[in-house]
């Protein structure tokens, strides 16, 4: 057998050579050890970028990560497993009315999630507004949650045995300008996703100005091999294409979702949230094999009932006053007319440099901060009517905040075109 070596498969990759499945195992499993050291692995991961991989090297790479560390299995639960990632977007507060929703279902729903970094927000992040709620749980304490018939979900941060490779590759990405290679998108989400245990998973492949796939191609290719690697690997794989153009609701920002996705739960909010939560939450009951209408289970308090309870199970208090920020800006609409964009980038941008956000992992962000939206794409406006209201505890971020929202919007004259569709495609083997 020919010995491996970290440059020969440099150089394979750089040169537009397919690696084997030897190599890539050694590879993996090298760089999990520290024995290829991470200049190595940034230079495999810009080849990879600049190259590409084969749908068999990125099934092999997805493989080797799920490898490097456990496996969890749900597969002895009464209830069917079924879990939703998003690749995440501004306003995306989705994870929160639909996992209880889908629990309301009959369905067993444990999301892994993650915290925001730049311009994207975190569901932990969210969470954490909430006095007392925990992000860790053990997995002893998720399967009781997950077992429970009136609790039946769990949001939670994945543990540090789940796909530890993927971990360390991420944060050389993250600073090397790899982040945007499709194959390790799709190996990246799908090994902690795989790892996790579910038995059927949705994908929400976000679309457009504030997502990291900006065209409708690009999101198409990720989300079509990460369905490719979810369906090879035995897990029931669906993918929706959805827009990202503008942000998703009225809010952008940890406590400022929760409010939001409460009044969803109670059978109010957003029209975009809730449309997309219960088409989400459609295709979940789809694959998790129950017959049952989210939009009923929505209607009737029983998706609440499960948030209250989910929220209690992991230390929080449903009825706690969410934080607030002390300063507030207001951004005023210049003319009438009617609002024709408002763009998820700078309000994301926005948010983020309020307080929102963070810049590096590990940095704290404030509970309170974010931006709130008084109109979308189709609405009338008249000169002087409040836009946008920027929420922070800092007011020296005030500035930095309104330049990133003072071009993200535009007034037209009243017949402009309506808002783009929130749904887009759907992706499915």
């Amino acid at each position: 057998m020919t010995a491996l070596d970290a440059v020969s498969i440099i150089t394979t990759k750089r040169d537009g050579g397919e690696l084997s499945d030897a190599q890539i195992d050694w590879v993996v499993d090298g760089f999990t050890r520290g024995a290829v050291a991470d200049e190595q692995m940034s230079a495999l991961a810009m080849a990879i970028l600049l190259r590409g991989m084969t749908r068999r090297e990125t099934a092999r790479w997805t493989a080797a990560m799920i490898d490097s560390g456990s496996r969890m299995d749900f597969t002895d639960l009464a209830r069917p497993t079924v879990d939703k990632h998003s690749t995440g977007g501004v306003g995306d507060k989705i994870t929160l009315p639909l996992a209880p929703l889908v629990a309301a279902c009959g369905a067993a729903v444990p999301q892994l999630s993650g915290r925001g970094l730049g311009h994207t927000g975190g569901t932990l992040d969210k969470l954490e507004s909430i006095p007392g709620w925990q992000a860790d749980v053990p997995v002893a304490r998720m399967r009781e949650i997950l077992a429970d018939p009136e609790i039946g979900a769990v949001v939670c941060a994945a543990g540090a045995d789940l796909a530890p490779a993927d971990k360390r590759l991420y944060a050389l990405r993250d600073v090397t300008g790899t982040v945007e290679s499709i194959p390790l998108i799709a190996s990246s989400i799908m090994s902690k996703k795989i790892a996790e245990g579910t038995a059927a998973l949705v994908l929400d492949v976000k679309v457009g100005a504030g997502a990291f796939m900006k065209s409708l191609d690009d999101a198409r290719e990720l989300a079509t091999a990460m369905v490719e690697l979810g369906t090879d690997s035995g897990v029931r794989t669906v993918a929706l294409l959805t827009a990202m153009d503008t942000p998703l609701g009225r809010t952008a920002g940890n406590a400022l979702e929760v409010a939001e996705s409460v009044a969803v739960l109670a059978g109010g909010g957003p029209a975009d949230i809730v449309e997309l939560t219960l088409a989400l939450a459609r295709e979940m009951v789809a694959l998790a094999g129950l017959d049952v209408d989210p939009a009923e289970v929505l209607a009737d308090g029983r998706a609440m009932d499960h948030w209250r309870a989910m929220v209690r199970a992991q230390g929080g208090d449903p009825d706690a006053p969410l934080p607030t920020a002390r300063h507030t800006e207001t951004v005023r609409a210049p003319r009438d007319g009617v609002l024709t964009r408002l763009d998820a980038m700078g309000v994301g941008l926005a948010a983020w440099r309020l307080g929102a956000g963070r810049a590096r992992q590990g940095d704290p962000v404030q509970f309170g901060a974010g931006v709130e939206m008084h109109a979308k794409p189709g609405d009338s406006v008249t000169a002087g009517q409040p836009l946008l209201t920027l929420h922070t505890d800092t007011p020296a971020a005030f500035p930095g905040a309104l330049a990133a929202v003072t071009d993200a919007f535009d007034i037209g004259a009243a017949d402009a075109k309506p808002a783009t569709p929130v749904l887009l495609d759907r992706i499915a083997r």
